[in-house]
């Protein structure tokens, strides 16, 4: 919903019943990206640099933060090309 004053939440009722059948129908088939595709990885050595860095300086074990880039075909079809070009570290609240 839209409030023009402000925004409010969406959320959707409780239900004891699920909206369609679990039960698996058909063969099962791979739908894994590496199937079809040449997957190729490339990062910018400054987001590995900074992710590296605040790494280092947090104290904890476990680390909240994003990699951000762009997924691209190629233009035979046959590879794909993930580029990571940003590091976000997150919020801690």
């Amino acid at each position: 919903r839209f409030v023009p004053e402000r925004m409010v939440p969406f959320s959707f009722p409780l239900s004891k019943c699920a909206l369609w059948d679990p039960v698996p129908m058909g063969d099962v088939i791979s739908s894994h990206i590496t199937y079809y595709r040449n997957p190729k990885l490339s990062m910018m050595e400054k987001t590995l640099r900074l992710a590296y860095r605040h790494a280092k300086q947090n104290e904890k074990k476990l680390l909240s933060c994003f990699l951000l880039g762009t997924l691209a075909v190629d233009e035979a079809g046959e590879g794909i090309t993930l580029t990571i070009d940003r590091f976000d570290p997150g919020r801690e609240v």
